[in-house]
């Protein structure tokens, strides 16, 4: 019988324009330095304009038990942002969005002291509406909760937090606000 065999999780690699370069092996892209490479960051809320955000679950190799913003994750080589966004959140939060839109792109670069690895991402945001309970993957996410911008700035001041999580929802800002109104306070 032959061995078993695991097939790694190829990334995109891009340029600063977000052009598509070549490809990498998931933890080889994540390895100090870090390598440039497509991500996305989903930010869902209810009806209430209450965020979903996650904990990532502890078993995680990257950043575990920390929270962060609804669903993050990468596009398979040729993928589409947004395919992949749907894709996650489903496999993650075992939920469709409503709605999902654009929510802009932003770059950044952030180690992540814990485990030596870089997020060093080119990533593409959504914003998008629940209307039915998550119902998330225990290999995926630890806990949900769904807050308001105040319930936000309160855990963010004394829970643990991903690195990119300020970085990408304060580049979605714009996009979360024309979602939930301006009366939901974000």
């Amino acid at each position: 019988m032959p061995a078993a065999t695991t097939e790694e999780i190829m990334l995109e690699l891009v340029d600063e324009d977000g052009t598509t370069i070549g490809t990498a092996g998931k933890l080889s892209a994540h390895e100090a330095p870090g390598r440039l490479h497509r991500a996305f960051s989903v930010f869902l809320f209810d009806t209430a304009g209450r965020m979903l955000i996650q904990q990532r679950a502890p078993g995680k190799y990257h950043s575990p038990g920390v929270w962060s913003n609804s669903c993050c994750g990468h596009p398979y080589p040729g993928e589409s942002p947004l395919a992949a966004a749907a894709r996650r959140t489903y496999e993650e939060l075992g939920v469709s969005p409503a709605l999902l839109a654009e929510a802009g792109t932003v770059t950044y670069h952030h180690p992540d002291p814990a485990s030596g690895l870089v997020e060093h991402e080119y990533n593409h945001l959504f914003a998008g509406l629940l209307r039915t309970a998550p119902r998330p993957a225990a290999d995926e996410v630890g806990a949900v909760a769904f807050v308001t911008a105040d319930e936000l700035a309160e855990r963010h001041a004394g829970d643990p937090f991903s690195a990119w999580f300020m970085t990408v929802l304060d580049a979605a800002r714009p996009a979360i606000r024309e979602l939930t109104g301006p009366a939901s306070g974000w």
